[in-house]
């Protein structure tokens, strides 16, 4: 596993990331991270509540969030909302 499609282990939960060698910046999927914060059994819905409620009060943040393509564990790679240190920091 190389820098670019590491998996990163966190209390044994995974979080995906990617590192961008160009803007030399990690990228982490946000739904990995908010499945460990938040201790949800569904990230996916929490992170689109979320980024419902953050375009509402119009924060620029959810305007900030890219995608990239990760595998999921199906071994299928999906488009995945992605956050670089910075925001995933503001989100939290």
């Amino acid at each position: 596993m190389d820098k670019e499609t590491a998996i990163k282990l966190f209390d044994q939960k995974q979080v995906r990331v990617h590192w961008d060698e160009e803007k030399e910046k990690w990228y982490f999927s946000i739904v990995d991270v908010i499945g460990i914060l938040a201790e949800n059994d569904r990230p996916r819905k929490y992170w689109n509540d979320l980024k419902r409620k953050l375009k509402e009060e119009g924060s620029e943040l959810s305007e900030k969030i890219g995608q990239l393509k990760m595998q999921s564990s199906d071994g299928k790679h999906y488009k995945t909302d992605v956050a670089d240190t910075e925001q995933l920091l503001r989100l939290i």
